[in-house]
C-alpha cells in the first residue's frame, strides 16, 4: 500500500494578518506549488531525509546558503512533529491505532521563506497521509488547529490559522475568527467561495535567498495584548477589509477589490516594519498599475492586474528586481 498525499502553497488575499487577532481573512490555495508526502508500510517507522536535509555540503558558502533558506534542520522535524501531534490527537480522542509501522518521505516545490506557507503544506500533507494509513477521520474544521499546534507547540513557529485553513480546505475561503465564535467552537467560521468569482490575480515572489520566518508577529502581538489603541484599531480595520472584500467578490466589483488589496497593505504598514526589499515589491507592482499586498509575512505579494499588457509590465519590472511573477492556479 503506497499512499501519496499533497498540499498546496497559499496566498492571503484580504484581511492578512488579522487571523491571529480575532479578525477575518480571505485566502486562496496556489496549486502552482505543492508539497507531497509518500508513505508505505515498513518494519520500522522511518523518516527518509531528502537532499535538503543533508549534513554534507560542497563548501562553507553552500552551508551558509542552505541554512539561510532552509534553517538548521530541513523538513524532517516537520514530519516528526506532525506524527507526534497526530498520535496525541488519536490518544486524546480514544482512537486506538493498530501497531503498523511505515516509512515516510516528503518533497516540495514551494519556494522557501517567501510567505507561501511551505512548512505548513508539508505538515498538512503528512496529516492526510497518516489519516489515510490509519483510517482516521479528523473533522475538517479541527484539522487546521492541529496543523497550527504542530508548528506553535512542537516547533516554536509563530503561526495563525488562516494558512492552515486554506491548505486544508483549498480553493478560496472566507474566514471569520471573531472572538465569540473562536471561544465557543475552538475554530472559526469557514465559508468556501467560488474561485471563479476571483478577479485577475498575480503573485510575485523574491528569487533571492529568503530568511526564516516565525518572529514577524511577535512585537505586534505584544502590543496588541497590551491594548495599544493603534494596533487594536488597525487590526480591526484590516479585518473589515476582508469583510468588505467578501461582499465585493460576490458582486464581482473588481475596482473595489483593487482598492481593498492596496488598503490591506497600507494598514499593515502602519504597525509593522516593512523592509526595503519588501516595499520595493509593492512599489514596483503598483507603479505598473496593479494592486499589491503581502501574501503572508513578506517575501511575496499578491494583487489584481487589469489586462495582459499590465501583466507583461509586471513580469518585466519585477524581474528587474529579482522577483518572479506567476498567475496563481486556484482550481
Amino acid at each position: 500500500m503506497l499512499i501519496e498525499t499533497r498540499a498546496y502553497a497559499r496566498a492571503g488575499l484580504l484581511g492578512n494578518p488579522s487571523d491571529g487577532f480575532f479578525g477575518k481573512t480571505i485566502a486562496i490555495s496556489v496549486r502552482n506549488f505543492g508539497a507531497s508526502v509518500t508513505l508505505y508500510p515498513s518494519p520500522e517507522l522511518t523518516i527518509e531525509p531528502q537532499l535538503q536535509d543533508t549534513n554534507v555540503f560542497r563548501s562553507l558558502h553552500h552551508l551558509r546558503d542552505a541554512v539561510g533558506t532552509l534553517g538548521y534542520h530541513g523538513g524532517v522535524p516537520l514530519l516528526k512533529a506532525a506524527i507526534k501531534k497526530f498520535a496525541e490527537y488519536c490518544e486524546n480522542e480514544g482512537i486506538r491505532l493498530p501497531n503498523h509501522n511505515f516509512s515516510i518521505r516528503y518533497n516540495t516545490s514551494i519556494p522557501r521563506q517567501v510567505g507561501l506557507s511551505g512548512s505548513s503544506a508539508i505538515i498538512v500533507a503528512t496529516f492526510r497521509a497518516l489519516m489515510q494509513f490509519y483510517n482516521v477521520e479528523i473533522p475538517q474544521p479541527v484539522l487546521p488547529n492541529l496543523v497550527m499546534a504542530t508548528e506553535t507547540e512542537e516547533l516554536g513557529i509563530a503561526a495563525g490559522l488562516q494558512d492552515r485553513v486554506i491548505q486544508c480546505y483549498e480553493g478560496c475561503v472566507y474566514m471569520n475568527f471573531d472572538r465569540p465564535i473562536m471561544e465557543q467552537y475552538g475554530y472559526g467560521q469557514y465559508e468556501p467561495l467560488d474561485p471563479h468569482l476571483l478577479p485577475k490575480l498575480y503573485i510575485a515572489y523574491n528569487t533571492d535567498l529568503g530568511k526564516q520566518s516565525g518572529r514577524i508577529h511577535n512585537d505586534v502581538r505584544a502590543r496588541w495584548l497590551a491594548g495599544e489603541p493603534l494596533v487594536i484599531d488597525t487590526m480591526s480595520a484590516i479585518a473589515d477589509v476582508a469583510r468588505e472584500g467578501h461582499d465585493a467578490l460576490l458582486r464581482r466589483d473588481t475596482e473595489a477589490l483593487h482598492e481593498l488589496v492596496n488598503r490591506n497593505f497600507d494598514l499593515r504598514s502602519q504597525i509593522y516594519s516593512i523592509s526595503d526589499r519588501n516595499r520595493a515589491l509593492i512599489n514596483t507592482a503598483r507603479a505598473c498599475g496593479a494592486s499589491a499586498s503581502f501574501t503572508g509575512s513578506g517575501g511575496s505579494i499578491i494583487g489584481i492586474y487589469r489586462d495582459d499588457a499590465m501583466l507583461n509590465r509586471l513580469f518585466v519590472a519585477l524581474k528587474a528586481i529579482n522577483a518572479r511573477v506567476i498567475k496563481p492556479y486556484v482550481v
